[in-house]
């Protein structure tokens, strides 16, 4: 599995401590920045991370901001992305079984790391449970056509 990872000044912290968890389990990551806690628009990133899950260079991917709402907003505009906020180890294993979220967003002021890093595992480990679910999920896919 390769990840897209990208996070504005405000999750950049965060950001980091995912890649050492990255590394740890040998998954495989492209950082699309920012490189630095100094103030930028979370936009520009949302959507190189998005674009980069949507044109399949990358299996999924994990953005972080502050709040991880304006991530979530950001990615979601993007066809064939479905970001979901989560900041609990249950919303990150149902949004892989239920919705297939292929970006995961977070907010580093809302979640502490140790929280954070196990909502990764979660969602990393989580697989899409197909079924019933993929009409669900096909019928989302044509609200953007």
């Amino acid at each position: 599995m390769e990840i897209a990872i990208g996070s504005d000044h405000g999750g950049y912290n965060l950001k980091q401590k995912i890649k050492e968890l990255l590394d740890e389990r040998g998954i495989g990551y492209k950082d699309f920045g920012t490189n630095s806690t100094e103030s930028v628009d979370y936009p520009d990133f949302a959507k190189q991370v998005a674009k980069a899950v949507a044109n399949d260079d990358f299996e999924r991917g994990i953005l972080v901001c502050g709040t991880g709402i304006g991530m979530s907003i950001t990615a979601n505009k993007v066809k064939g992305i479905r970001a979901a906020l989560c900041h609990d180890v249950f919303s990150a294993k149902a949004t892989r079984w239920h919705n297939n979220s292929n970006v995961l967003t977070l907010g580093e002021r809302v979640i502490g790391t140790e929280s954070a890093l196990e909502v990764v595992k979660a969602w990393l480990e989580a697989e899409f449970e197909g079924g019933r679910h993929q009409r669900r999920i096909d019928k989302i896919s044509q609200l953007k056509e």
